[in-house]
């Protein structure tokens, strides 16, 4: 008697370069394969392809990084194909584009249709909301935290029914101080000229204006002392805001108190460097991964009081939060950390750590999102 194959899902996204959204999509296809369903992703490839399939899945390289009517519609009919040649029941969209074509798919084909809500999605020019609404058409929304959720309500009149509220997770195993050997912090403290008694404050972001770090500059212009601000983050081609950052460093007197390190790939090991973490971001962050990344570090967090660290970052508990963009108020959590007994800090750390292994590590994203697959029939 023939087989009947296990259940699928075909997860889809622009393309697996580096970023939340992709790592996220790997973290439900590992989850996927372990639980003995198969895992499909389509997008248009990149180097995260290689680690997907070496966790048992299977990449399909389609175009669905373009936003144009005509490749929408292309890729809507390439899906359909997918769904029906595999059996796959269940379509997963995790960007706008790829969205569409998913949705169109899901109808063509009579798949299930689930999205996940990444971010607010700015609705700048005429149509935005119309194009913004496909990751709200989900038979299950996943929205990646309580802000977000309020959102789909607020934007997209969402039925709160239809909508799941699972948070970003953390690798509690990779992000834990116990297992970070010595050696590897003391590599980076040599390649970033870190000397052994200098408090650090480091923010872990992306080079771009949104994420704050001018305004840490200007926070360093106000905090006495000899803190040491790492700037930890790739530009990803922002030349302006790089060359924007380093004028106002020099104009500040700042050139030994902050530096621009570049991205790093041992992030573990970077945050045991700290001594307290910032997330200055001037926009609301949907979620806010590197918050919980350094918490599970145990290291002391600073964020900004917006959008998804609300619900990571209890103030005076698990941290502190500071107005968006208020240079003033940053200075005077950070001087007012730096001034705690190492004892209080690393209680602080410690509750942090605590919060994180409760309700925000990976293996609590992955059980969740697959507990929302078998909802549907």
């Amino acid at each position: 008697m023939p087989t009947t194959p296990s259940p699928a899902v075909l997860q889809v996204l622009p393309a697996l370069g580096a970023g939340g959204v992709e790592r996220g999509t790997l973290e439900i296809a590992d989850a996927l394969v372990r639980a003995g369903w198969r895992a499909f992703v389509a997008s248009a490839g990149g180097p995260l392809v290689a680690r997907l399939e070496a966790l048992g899945a299977r990449h399909v390289t389609l175009p669905l990084a373009t936003k144009s009517p005509v490749g929408i519609w292309r890729n809507a009919a390439a899906l359909d194909g997918l769904v029906r040649r595999e059996g796959i029941g269940i379509l997963h969209a995790r960007s706008r584009a790829p969205a569409w074509s998913a949705w169109l798919a899901a109808r063509r084909s009579g798949a299930h249709f689930v999205t996940t809500y990444h971010g607010t999605y700015n609705e700048g020019v005429p149509g935005k909301r119309l194009y913004n609404s496909v990751m709200a058409r989900g038979e299950r929304v996943i929205a990646i935290s309580h802000f977000i959720a309020d959102h789909l309500r607020a934007r997209h009149g969402t039925d709160p029914a239809r909508i799941r509220i699972i948070p970003r997770g953390v690798d509690d195993s990779l992000f834990d101080p116990a297992r970070v050997e010595p050696d590897r912090i003391a590599r980076l403290r040599a390649a970033w000229a870190v000397p052994q008694a200098r408090p650090v404050v480091m923010l872990p972001a992306r080079l771009t204006r949104w994420k704050g770090q001018g305004v840490l500059v200007e926070a360093m212009a106000r905090l006495p002392g000899d803190a040491l601000a790492l700037l930890v983050g790739d530009a990803q081609g922002r030349a302006g805001f790089v060359d924007e950052l380093r004028g106002r460093i020099a104009a500040l007197g700042l050139a030994d108190r902050v530096r621009l390190v570049g991205h790093a790939e041992d992030m573990p090991a970077a945050l045991l460097l700290a001594d307290v973490v910032v997330h200055a971001s001037t926009d609301a962050e949907a979620f806010g991964r590197t918050v919980i990344e350094a918490q599970a570090m145990e290291r002391c967090v600073i964020a900004s009081d917006l959008g998804g660290p609300r619900e990571t970052v209890e103030e005076g508990v698990t941290g502190w939060r500071v107005p968006p963009g208020d240079a003033a108020a940053l200075a005077g959590a950070i001087g007012r950390v730096l001034a705690l007994p190492a004892a209080e800090r690393a209680a602080m750390g410690a509750r942090a750590r605590a919060s994180v292994l409760a309700g925000f590590t990976t293996a609590r994203m992955q059980a969740a999102t697959l507990a929302v697959y078998r909802e549907l029939p």
